[in-house]
């Protein structure tokens, strides 16, 4: 089994307070983006290997989804295809509305 990197919630809302180098990708579908999102691009899981010429494999990805779960198999993905810098977010949408934002719609 592949050891997935992760980052929590409050990991990441240092780095976006600090406007650090990444790229936040949303692997969710479009009716849950519209609900609610972080802003990050949109690419749903079941896209994710034909559109890899969207990602920067150099630069730091952050993937995300409702509760972590495709985000995780996304960055196991992305690690085999050579993003040697993808990382989950542990917990998801639900883990920034519980931990970070309240006033996130969750579903």
């Amino acid at each position: 089994m592949q050891i997935v990197p992760e980052i929590t919630v409050q990991e990441f809302a240092l780095m976006r307070q600090n406007n650090n180098d990444f790229f936040l990708l949303d692997v969710r579908n479009l009716d849950e983006y519209t609900l609610c999102n972080l802003k990050g691009h949109l690419i749903p899981f079941n896209e994710l290997a034909n559109r890899l010429h969207e990602l920067n494999p150099n630069q730091h990805i952050i993937v995300h989804c409702h509760s972590g779960g495709r985000s995780r198999r996304a960055v196991e993905f992305l690690l085999a295809q050579g993003f040697s810098q993808a990382s989950n977010l542990r917990g998801g949408i639900t883990a920034w509305a519980n931990e970070i934002d309240p006033t996130m719609p969750t579903y």
